[in-house]
C-alpha cells in the first residue's frame, strides 16, 4: 500500500490514514502541510520578498558598498548580479517545499539523515539568531534616534545623551528591548499572521524609501549630485579586489533563505506560484532598493561631505517632526516584517526539529528571541568591513556548502523523488547509519574547510578589520576566501555526488 499520494499538479501528500506517531521526529509543525492548506499564490511570494528585501540591512548592504569606495553603478551591478545568482539555488530548494509540503529541516533529512539533519539545521538556526539580533538592534536604534528627534530639543537631547551602560546610552538599551518585546508579541501569532503582515507592509516600505530619496534630492539641490559622485576604486584592479568578496557577501546575505525557503514554499498553491513569485520578487526588488539606497548614500556624501550609510542616522538629521514620526513607522514595519519572516521562521522549525517532543514552532521562536540578544548583535554591524567581508562572507561560505549538498541530493541523485513517511520514521530510507548520512557530513566538512578555511581580515590604515589573521586562517586557502559561497556550494555538491553515486542499501539515494 502506498503511503503517499501524488496530485495531478505534481504535489505530494501523505496517503489518507497515515499517521506520523514518532514524537522524536514529528510534531504538528514539522508534518507535511495538507494540499488543501497550501494556498499561497504568486502575490504572496512577491509580497514576501518585497517585505524582506526592503529592509534596513538590505539598505546598508548597498550603501556600505558606496562607503567602501564604489560609485552607484558599481554597487547596483554587484547587488543585481548577486541576487540573480542566489535566485537559482533558491528556486531549486524551494521546489521540494511546494511538492511535498515540508520545512527545511525535514527536507534536509533526505540528504543528511533523520538525526544528521540537525547539523545543517542548527548551523542555519545559529545564523538566523544572529540576524534576528542584528535586525532587533537596528529596530531599537530607530526608536532611540527618532524618539530623540520627536521629543524636541530639550527632552530629546537628554534622551540621546543619557548615562551610558556598557558604552551605550541606557535609553538605547530600553529602545532595543522595547522593539524586541514587540517582535515577540507578533511571533506568537503564527504563519498566517506573517502572510497578512507582509501583504500590507511591502508597499509601505517602498513609499518610505522613495520619501527618503526625495529628502536627499532636495538637500542636494537636484538628482545630479547623487549621480555624479565618483568611484574611489575606478574600474581597474582596485575595483575587482573589492568586487569579488563583496559579490560573495551580497550572495551570503540571502544564502540563508536559499536553504530554508521550503519553510515558505511548503504553503505554495503550485510550483508556478513560488517560481514566479520569487523570480519577480527577489532580484527586481533588491535591485530597486539598491538603486534607492546608493543614490541616497551618494547624496549624503554630496551634502555632508562623507557617506552616511546608516539610513536611521540619516533620517535622524531630518528637521521635520512629522517626517521623523513617519520614518519611525517605516523603520519598525520594515524591520519587523523581515525579521520575523527571514530570521524567526527558520530557527523555530530548526529547533523544533532538534526536539520535536518538547519544542513547538512557538517555543523555538521564543528561544530565537533570547539567543538573538546573547550574540551581541551591535558588534556585528559596527563596521562595514566586518559586516560585508567577515560576517557575510563566512556565513555565505558555510551555507553555500549546505545548499550544494541539498541540490546534489534532491535534483541529481533522487530526481526530486522523496518518500514522505520515511522522512519521519526511524529505520527507513533516510536512517542511514544511526540516523546520519556520513557521506553528506564529509561533503559538508570538505566544502566548509575550502569555503571558509582561508578567511582573513583586511587592514585599513594599519588597523586589522576583523577577527581573522591578515594572512588567512589557513594561508594556503586564502585565495579561495573571496569566493567562499561559490567554493562551498561547488565543492560540497561535487563531493556528495561522487561519494553517493553507485551507493546502494537501506539509505540509498537511488529511491
Amino acid at each position: 500500500m502506498s503511503l503517499q499520494q501524488t496530485h495531478p499538479d505534481g504535489r505530494v501528500a501523505l496517503a489518507e490514514g497515515v499517521v506520523l506517531d514518532d514524537p522524536r521526529f514529528a510534531n504538528g509543525d514539522l508534518a507535511p502541510v495538507p494540499v488543501e492548506r497550501r494556498t499561497w499564490r504568486t502575490y504572496n511570494y512577491l509580497a514576501l520578498w518585497v517585505g524582506m528585501a526592503h529592509c534596513i540591512p538590505s539598505w546598508t548592504l548597498a550603501s556600505g558598498l558606496v562607503a567602501l569606495g564604489m560609485d552607484w553603478r558599481q554597487a547596483v551591478l554587484t547587488i543585481a548580479l548577486a541576487n540573480l545568482i542566489v535566485l537559482v539555488p533558491m528556486l531549486l530548494t524551494g521546489h521540494a517545499g511546494t511538492k511535498y509540503g515540508i520545512p527545511f529541516p525535514v527536507f534536509a533529512r533526505a540528504s543528511f539523515g533523520l538525526r544528521g539533519a540537525n547539523l545543517p539545521a542548527l548551523v542555519r538556526a545559529a545564523v538566523a539568531c544572529c540576524w534576528f539580533g542584528i535586525q532587533t538592534w537596528i529596530g531599537g536604534e530607530g526608536i532611540y534616534l527618532l524618539a530623540g528627534k520627536v521629543l524636541g530639543p530639550g527632552a530629546g537631547h537628554r534622551w540621546l545623551t543619557a548615562s551610558q551602560v556598557y558604552g551605550t546610552p541606557w535609553t538605547q538599551w530600553v529602545s532595543f528591548l522595547a522593539f524586541w518585546l514587540i517582535e515577540i508579541l507578533v511571533i506568537t501569532r503564527g504563519m498566517e499572521t506573517l502572510r497578512r503582515v507582509e501583504n500590507w507592509a511591502a508597499p509601505l516600505v517602498i513609499v518610505g524609501a522613495l520619501a527618503l530619496l526625495g529628502f536627499m534630492v532636495h538637500k542636494a539641490g537636484g538628482l545630479g549630485p547623487l549621480l555624479d559622485q565618483p568611484s574611489r576604486l575606478g574600474w581597474g584592479s582596485g575595483f575587482w579586489k573589492v568586487f569579488f568578496p563583496s559579490l560573495m557577501g551580497m550572495i551570503g546575505f540571502w544564502s540563508t533563505l536559499s536553504l530554508n525557503i521550503p519553510d515558505f514554499t511548503r504553503f505554495g498553491g503550485s510550483q508556478k506560484a513560488q517560481l514566479w513569485g520569487q523570480t519577480l520578487g527577489l532580484p527586481t526588488t533588491m535591485t530597486l532598493f539598491a538603486v534607492l539606497s546608493v543614490l541616497v548614500t551618494s547624496g549624503s556624501q554630496a551634502v555632508y561631505g562623507a557617506p552616511v550609510w546608516d539610513p536611521i542616522a540619516l533620517t535622524a538629521r531630518m528637521s521635520n517632526v512629522v517626517g521623523a514620526l513617519f520614518a519611525l513607522l517605516i523603520v519598525m514595519v520594515a524591520t519587523l516584517s523581515v525579521n520575523i519572516a527571514a530570521n524567526v521562521v527558520s530557527p523555530a522549525y530548526d529547533l523544533s526539529n532538534l526536539l520535536p517532543r518538547y519544542v513547538s514552532f512557538r517555543t523555538g521562536a521564543l528561544i530565537t528571541g533570547v539567543v538573538g540578544i546573547a550574540v551581541l548583535p551591535w558588534k556585528l554591524i559596527a563596521n562595514p568591513h566586518v559586516y560585508i567581508f567577515t560576517w557575510l562572507g563566512v556565513v555565505g561560505g558555510l551555507l553555500g556548502t549546505v545548499a550544494g549538498i541539498l541540490i546534489a541530493d534532491y535534483w541529481l541523485l533522487r530526481g526530486t523523488r522523496l518518500h514522505l513517511a520515511d522522512l519521519y520514521r526511524r529505520g527507513g530510507r533516510y536512517w542511514y547509519t544511526g540516523g546520519w548520512n556520513l557521506r553528506a557530513v564529509l561533503a559538508f566538512l570538505v566544502g566548509g574547510v575550502l569555503a571558509v578555511g582561508g578567511s582573513y581580515s583586511t587592514v585599513v590604515a594599519g588597523v586589522k578589520q576583523g577577527p581573522f589573521p591578515e594572512g588567512g586562517v589557513v594561508p594556503a586557502l586564502k585565495p579561495l576566501a573571496d569566493y567562499g559561497w561559490a567554493v562551498g556550494l561547488g565543492s560540497a555538491l561535487l563531493v556528495h555526488l561522487l561519494l553517493s553515486l553507485g551507493h546502494r542499501g537501506p539509505g540509498s539515494t537511488r529511491d
